[in-house]
C-alpha cells in the first residue's frame, strides 16, 4: 500500500525528535554544593538509545556538553541509569550498550560560586532496525544564587529559599561565539525547502511486510523439504487411505482428510504462537544479537545436523505418541481427527524437528516482528498439510507415489550438511561478541567451502553415511545436478578468502572487517562530504547530485554501501554519472562558530558539522532518518522520489537510471 511521502516527511518534521525518543529533564539537589541533572527518556517500540560507553568505531554514545558554564563545573562524566542492555552488533563487530523503552542519564554538577549559571545539553543517538536518528540534543539550564557561599544558610530553617531549578529554553541572546547560519545567498536555493516538491512522489517501501512474506515463503520451503523426508512421505498414502476407508461414503472420507490437513495447520501455527508468547516482540529482536542465544542455536543446529547425517536419532518418548494414538482411537468425530494429526507431528519429529527449529530461529531473528514465528509455522504447516488433502481428493494418484527409497535418506543427509553450514552463522555472532576471533570471515568461508564441497562429493556417491544404501552403485541424474550446484557454490566462495564480496553469502558470513587479507578495491567513497562544495562541482560539470544522508554510527548505512553500492552498475552510475555527496549527521567536528536557527518556533543551536547536515535534512527535505538518498538537479530541486534502506539492487539501479534520464530531458 502506497503512502504519500510528503505526509510522512511533514509528520517526521514535527514528530521525529519526540515521537521515537522523548526526553524530559529534572533536577535534584544532592548536597549544598552538588546538583544532579537527570534526563529521563521514553523510546517508541522498536527504537533503542545508545549508552554512554561505546568503543571506538561504534555508534555515537550519549554525552553531556556545555555551551556556557559559570560558577560551576562538571563532576565526572555522564552516567547511565538502570535498564542498560548489552548485545553484540554484527555490523560494528563489537558489544554495544543500549536502552529500550526507557533510558536515564545523570550529570552531576559541582557549584563553585554563590552565583552560578549553566547552559548544557544531553546529546543522544537512537536507531531502530531500519533507520537511525542523528545525534539529538536535549537542553538543560541551571541558574541560582545559592552556591557554596550560602551553603550554611541553606541548612538553616530561617534561611532564604534557594532558587528554583527549572528547565528553560535557551535565551535569544547569542554569545559572541554564536552566529546565524550561513546565508544561502549565492547558492540559488540549495538550502531552500523541497518539501512541496516531494509531495508529487509516492513510496511503497514496507520492509516489515517484505520480511513476513520472506518468512512465509521460507516456511513453505521448509514444509516441502519435510514432506519428502523418510518420516513424513510414507505416511501420506497410509493416512489418506485410512480416511477414505473410514467411511463408506467417499465424500465423508474426503471431508475428514481435509479436516486432518487443517488440524496440522492449527497445530503448527499454535507452536508459532507459543514461541511468540514466550519471547514477546522485544525479546525476538534481541535474539539476533544475543550471544548466549546464538551459542544455543549453534549447538542445536549442530546436534540436528549430526542427527540428519545418521549419527543418532532424535525422537520424542514413545509413550507420548502411544498415548495420543490411544486417545485418538477412543475419541470420535473432529477430536479423533485432531489427535491423529497431533500423532503425526510427534511421530515425524525426528525429521521435522530440525527444520522447525531452524525455521523458528530464522523467523525470530529475521526482522519480521512479533508475527514472524506464527507466519513461518503457517507456511510450514500449509506445505505439509496440502498433500494429505490433495491425495484425498484424487486417491488414484496414491498408486503413483513412491513409498520410500534411498532418495529419502539422500534428502536427509543433504539437510544435515545445510544445518551444519547455517549453524556457523550463529557461532559467528557469539564469536564476535566475545572477541574469540576463531571464526573470522576467511575461517567461516573456508568451513563453508569444505562443507559444500563434501556435500557435492557425497551426492556423487564418493562418501557414505550410516543409513546410506551400500548396494547403490549409480549416481542418479538429480543427484548429479545437485552435486554440480554444490561444488560450483563451493568454488564461487573461494575468491572470498582474498576479500571478494561473495554477495550470495554476505548475509551469513562475518563482516569483511574481520578478514586479515583483503584485496577488494570496489568500495564506493563519496568525493564530497560538504554540501555546498559538492553542489558547486555538480554545477560546473553539469551532473545531477545524489545526496546521501548517513552517519558513522548508522548500521543500515553500512549495509547499503556493502550490499548495493558495490554492485558494478550502481558503482559506475554513482562515480561517473552523479556527483555523490555523503553528509554525516553525526560528524563531531565543531563548526568555526556556533549557529543558531529557528525551527518549529524554537531556537536550535548547531555546534558541529553533523548538526548542520541534520538541520539541512530536516529543513529542506522534512525528514530526519538515515540512510536517506535524494537526487537533485544543479539548482537543488528534487527530481526523483527519495529512497531509504532497501537492499534491492535492481530497483536501486533502475531508480538511478530513471532519475538520470529525467535530469537529461529537463536540460
Amino acid at each position: 500500500m502506497k503512502k504519500i511521502l510528503s505526509l510522512i516527511c511533514l509528520m517526521a518534521t514535527v514528530l521525529m525528535a519526540t515521537a521515537q525518543v522523548n526526553f524530559s529533564v529534572s533536577y535534584k539537589r544532592v548536597s549544598p554544593t552538588e546538583i544532579d541533572i537527570i534526563f529521563t527518556g521514553t523510546a517508541d517500540k522498536g527504537w533503542h538509545v545508545y549508552g554512554t560507553s561505546i568503543p571506538d568505531g561504534g555508534p555515537n554514545p550519549a554525552v553531556f556538553g556545555t555551551d556556557k558554564i559559570k560558577g560551576a563545573k562538571l563532576k565526572g562524566s555522564l552516567k547511565g541509569g538502570p535498564g542498560l542492555k548489552k548485545a553484540h552488533d554484527e555490523m560494528f563487530g563489537m558489544e554495544i550498550q543500549f536502552y529500550e523503552h526507557k533510558a536515564q542519564y545523570t550529570q552531576r554538577v559541582e557549584l563553585t560560586a554563590q552565583n552560578y549559571e549553566l547552559e548544557g545539553y544531553l546529546q543522544f543517538s537512537a536507531c531502530n532496525d531500519e533507520n537511525c536518528l542523528p545525534p539529538t540534543d536535549v537542553p538543560a539550564r541551571l541558574k541560582g544564587t545559592d552556591g557554596p557561599a550560602s551553603a550554611a544558610a541553606v541548612e538553616e530553617p530561617a534561611a532564604e529559599e534557594p532558587a528554583t531549578l527549572t528547565e528553560e529554553e535557551p535565551t535569544a541572546e547569542a554569545d559572541s561565539a554564536m552566529v546565524a547560519p550561513a546565508s544561502t545567498e549565492g547558492t540559488d536555493g540549495w538550502w531552500a525547502s523541497s518539501i512541496e516538491e516531494l509531495k508529487k512522489f509516492d513510496i511503497a517501501e514496507n520492509t516489515a511486510g517484505q520480511s513476513l512474506w520472506m518468512i512465509f515463503l521460507m516456511g513453505i520451503l521448509g514444509g516441502l523439504v519435510a514432506l519428502v523426508t523418510p518420516c513424513v512421505w510414507p505416511i501420506i498414502p497410509m493416512t489418506v487411505s485410512f480416511f477414505l476407508k473410514r467411511s463408506g461414503d467417499r465424500s465423508q472420507g474426503i471431508r475428514d482428510a481435509v479436516i486432518y490437513g487443517i488440524s496440522i495447520v492449527v497445530i503448527y501455527v499454535a507452536l508459532g504462537l507459543v514461541v511468540t508468547g514466550l519471547f514477546g516482540a522485544s525479546a525476538l529482536n534481541d535474539l539476533s544479537t544475543n550471544a548466549v542465544f546464538n551459542i544455543l542455536f549453534f549447538l542445536m543446529l549442530v546436534i540436528f545436523g549430526a542427527s540428519f547425517l545418521g549419527g543418532f536419532e532424535i525422537t520424542l518418548p514413545s509413550s507420548w505418541s502411544n498415548s495420543i494414538d490411544g486417545k485418538a482411537e477412543q475419541a470420535s468425530g473432529l477430536m479423533a481427527i485432531f489427535l491423529m494429526a497431533f500423532t503425526l507431528s510427534l511421530v515425524s519429529f525426528s525429521c521435522t524437528g530440525p527444520i522447525i527449529g531452524f525455521l523458528l530461529v530464522e523467523a525470530s531473528t529475521g526482522g519480521g516482528g512479533i508475527l514472524a514465528p506464527t507466519v513461518g509455522m503457517f507456511g510450514f504447516a500449509l506445505a505439509l498439510a496440502l498433500p494429505f488433502s490433495f491425495f484425498a481428493l484424487f486417491p488414484a494418484l496414491l498408486k503413483k507415489t513412491s513409498r520410500g527409497g534411498s532418495w529419502m535418506n539422500t534428502v536427509k543427509v543433504t539437510l544435515g550438511f545445510v544445518e551444519l553450514a547455517f549453524s556457523l552463522k550463529f557461532l559467528s555472532v557469539a564469536d564476535l561478541a566475545y572477541g574469540w576471533h576463531i571464526l573470522d570471515r576467511e575461517t567461516f568461508l573456508a568451513l563453508w567451502i569444505v562443507l559444500f564441497a563434501c556435500l557435492g562429493i557425497y551426492l556423487l556417491g564418493l562418501i557414505k553415511f550410516p543409513h546410506d544404501d551400500e548396494d547403490e552403485r549409480h549416481t542418479t541424474v538429480p543427484r548429479f545436478f545437485l552435486a554440480l550446484c554444490s561444488l560450483a557454490f563451493a568454488i564461487y566462495m573461494i575468491p572470498g578468502l582474498w576479500g571478494a564480496p561473495c554477495k550470495a553469502v554476505s548475509a551469513f558470513a562475518p563482516p569483511v572487517s574481520t578478514q586479515d587479507f583483503n584485496l577488494d578495491s570496489d568500495e564506493v567513497e563519496a568525493p564530497f562530504r560538504d554540501y555546498e562544495a559538492g553542489m558547486q562541482y555538480a554545477r560546473q560539470t553539469g551532473k545531477p547530485v545524489m545526496v546521501d544522508f548517513t552517519g558513522h554510527g548508522c548500521v543500515n548505512c553500512r549495509k547499503m554501501e556493502n550490499a548495493v553500492w558495490r554492485d558494478p552498475q550502481v558503482r559506475d552510475l554513482l562515480m561517473k554519472d552523479y556527483v555523490l555527496i555523503s553528509l554525516y549527521v553525526d560528524e563531531k567536528t565543531p563548526l568555526p562558530a556556533m549557529q543558531i536557527v529557528q525551527e518549529q518556533g524554537k531556537e536550535v543551536r548547531l555546534r558541529t558539522i553533523g548538526d548542520r547536515w541534520s538541520y539541512l535534512q530536516r529543513s529542506k527535505f522534512g525528514c530526519n532518518a538515515q540512510p536517506y538518498y535524494f537526487i537533485l538537479d544543479n539548482d537543488g530541486h528534487v527530481i526523483a522520489e527519495p529512497r531509504s534502506y532497501n537492499e534491492d539492487v535492481p530497483a536501486y539501479t533502475k531508480w538511478l537510471k530513471s532519475a538520470l534520464e529525467t535530469y537529461k530531458n529537463a536540460r
